[in-house]
């Protein structure tokens, strides 16, 4: 069994583990949509439905005083273009918030490219930091980001939230048992047809876009999680007529002799699945296999369905991580830990490498 499983996830994310989600489908993922400050929860509407109250109400619960949420594309917000955004970042987390001594800790859901500056600038000025994926645009960017958090002594951590879902912690739960055998082999695929919009955040390079940071991060963490440290990678893509990666895929080769074969996509439909295989069984994730309901083991004693479900979006797993950590005085994930952020990062740089996708500046 590979050490780095050992870690110990019971004691993660204690609200309602078996709860059942109201319509039985997996989450409508939005970047976080909410602002909560001093006990007041501030909504900016999406263009799109999607329950945000247990987000909202995670944040609320403990030591979290105030988590910052930015609108972040013209497409997933009508009533505020990205341009205006982005020209009035400061004015939403700039400055006074951030010197707020009753502000303990951000949120960064911005986009791609503005991750680093603000989780620094955050980190900084000592507040605590929960920033999403992709945590940088490079493994540069990121080791400067944990340097800064390091030397401020804040909690850093890449909002993965896949990892803290049930049916995550079910899933390293079957393997850490051994009832598979030892894991061999990890393949995972994320991408969907969108038409193109050079406008669209994901299709813009200027802003970190494409489809491997924003959803091969997920087959990718899934890979790293079950079979630890990525060695070696081989990796081919398309890049699409605004310079970003629209199809890529990659032969991931791990410390052991294991292997991940991960797909991402912005412009073709794939199955959003992801498949374990192991000495003595198999583990199927089904779709959305980023926030499944629900994982497979196939194994000499038989085929069991593992219920993973859960009550709203499930946003709120990564935000009890935050509290947890806080609580006992930690400044990293053991779950997430700012290492294997690292790591991940490094591991994109290789894929951009070997695809050519090269972000502005570099």
């Amino acid at each position: 069994m590979p050490a780095h499983l050992l870690r110990n996830l019971e004691e993660v994310c204690h609200l309602n583990p078996s709860g059942k989600k109201s319509d039985g489908h997996p989450p409508v993922r939005h970047r976080a949509h909410r602002l909560a400050q001093r006990g007041r929860i501030f909504r900016q509407r999406p263009a799109v439905g999607g329950d945000f109250d247990d987000f909202g109400t995670a944040l609320l619960q403990r030591r979290v005083q105030l988590f910052v949420r930015l609108p972040v594309a013209l497409h997933e917000y009508p009533l505020a273009g990205e341009r205006h955004v982005l020209e009035r970042h400061e004015h939403f987390v700039g400055g006074e918030r951030l010197a707020d001594p009753d502000v303990e800790a951000v949120y960064i859901p911005l986009p791609n490219h503005l991750h680093v500056p603000w989780s620094i600038r955050a980190a900084e000025a000592g507040k605590h930091v929960l920033c999403e994926k992709p945590f940088a645009l490079s493994s540069v960017q990121a080791g400067r980001m944990v340097d800064a958090a390091r030397r401020s002594g804040v909690f850093l951590m890449e909002a993965i939230w896949s990892r803290f879902l049930p049916a995550y912690r079910a899933l390293v739960d079957v393997v850490r048992s051994g009832r598979i055998g030892d894991p061999l082999l990890v393949e995972a695929d994320f991408g969907f047809r969108r038409e193109l919009d050079p406008e669209h955040r994901l299709f813009r390079l200027d802003l970190g876009g494409g489809g491997l940071l924003d959803l091969g991060i997920y087959p990718i963490q899934l890979s790293s999680l079950l079979l630890g440290p990525i060695e070696h990678v081989a990796a081919e893509g398309i890049l699409g007529a605004t310079g970003v990666d629209e199809q890529v895929a990659a032969v991931l080769r791990h410390a052991g002799g294991t292997l991940g074969v991960v797909k991402a996509a912005l412009r073709v439909g794939m199955t959003c699945t992801a498949r374990v295989s192991g000495t003595a069984g198999a583990i199927a994730i089904p779709a959305l296999m980023h926030c499944p309901n629900s994982i497979t083991v196939m194994s000499a004693d038989g085929v069991e369905d593992i219920d993973g479900s859960y009550e709203g979006n499930g946003l709120r797993f990564e935000i009890e991580e935050v509290h947890r950590c806080l609580a006992v005085g930690r400044r990293e994930s053991d779950v997430m830990p700012l290492d294997e952020s690292i790591a991940l990062a490094s591991t994109l740089d290789a894929i951009r490498a070997q695809i050519g996708l090269v972000f502005p500046g570099e």
